[in-house]
């Protein structure tokens, strides 16, 4: 499953109307992102990485929504929160998540690169707001983060470039989270992609995280599949933990439904 996640993430995808962060929405244009996904985990990573079982299966279960919209050329305003089900051998939760509102800045930008910062702020709830933490356990979190993304054309990976995406680009971020009721984070996330014919794109990502001090730490990788359909995508992918600290290893199935306005 590693090796395929990181197969993914080499050939990954999408260079299209939906963009990656570091791209702002232009004025009076937006996205809504309707997300599923369910993570199941038997094993874990204890407080020296090494894996072992769990005491018993851990499932969580999260319905959410991502939403962007330009206020300006510049100014992005982004919105994200979820609800959330679960169980695992301590826990039977159901409860709202986090809920974050943000402001993104188009720092920079010109005809292949981008730059941009994001500020946000975010109110715990009832369900896990942070992976490797107790449901409800979280309080109030300032996030800073700065992205930057370029476009690199076509990619030539078979026979006479056959199997190369038309399009594609990768996008790097780093993010500090400051939290209340929990340790404060230092977060990082890639993103690798291109677009196949007119509507076809593959999406590669990882997404690592590490708390102050000896705590937890995590990396997840996750390729995803998109078709689009004019002003809807529908997008269907896996996600996988493939390192970490403190935190279970929990891989599963995610789905979503985009709408671009």
């Amino acid at each position: 499953m590693v090796l395929r996640c990181l197969a993914g993430l080499l050939l990954a995808a999408a260079a299209s109307s939906a963009q990656a962060s570091a791209w702002a929405q232009p004025k009076g244009k937006g996205q809504v992102i309707l997300k599923a996904e369910v993570l199941q985990a038997s094993k874990g990573y204890d407080a020296s990485g090494a894996l072992g079982s769990l005491p018993e299966k851990r499932t969580d279960r999260a319905a959410g929504m991502f939403a962007e919209y330009g206020l300006t050329d510049q100014l992005t305003l982004q919105f994200k929160g979820d609800w959330q089900s679960g169980e695992d051998a301590f826990f039977d939760y159901e409860g709202r998540g986090p809920v974050e509102l943000g402001v993104s800045w188009q720092a920079y930008r010109d005809d292949r690169n981008a730059v941009g910062l994001y500020a946000g702020y975010s109110v715990s709830g009832e369900g896990r707001n942070a992976g490797y933490e107790a449901p409800g356990v979280g309080g109030q979190d300032w996030e800073v983060r700065v992205s930057a993304g370029r476009s690199l054309g076509g990619l030539a990976l078979g026979p006479a470039g056959r199997w190369g995406p038309d399009r594609s680009f990768i996008e790097v971020q780093a993010a500090r989270r400051m939290r209340d009721g929990l340790p404060d984070e230092t977060r990082a996330d890639f993103t690798v992609g291109g677009h196949f014919g007119r509507g076809w794109m593959v999406l590669g990502q990882a997404f690592g995280g590490i708390t102050d001090g000896s705590g937890p730490r995590w990396l997840s990788v996750e390729t995803s599949v998109v078709r689009n359909l004019g002003r809807w995508s529908v997008q269907a992918g896996w996600r996988r933990t493939v390192a970490g600290r403190e935190t279970p290893l929990a891989e599963g199935a995610v789905l979503a439904v985009w709408r671009r306005f």
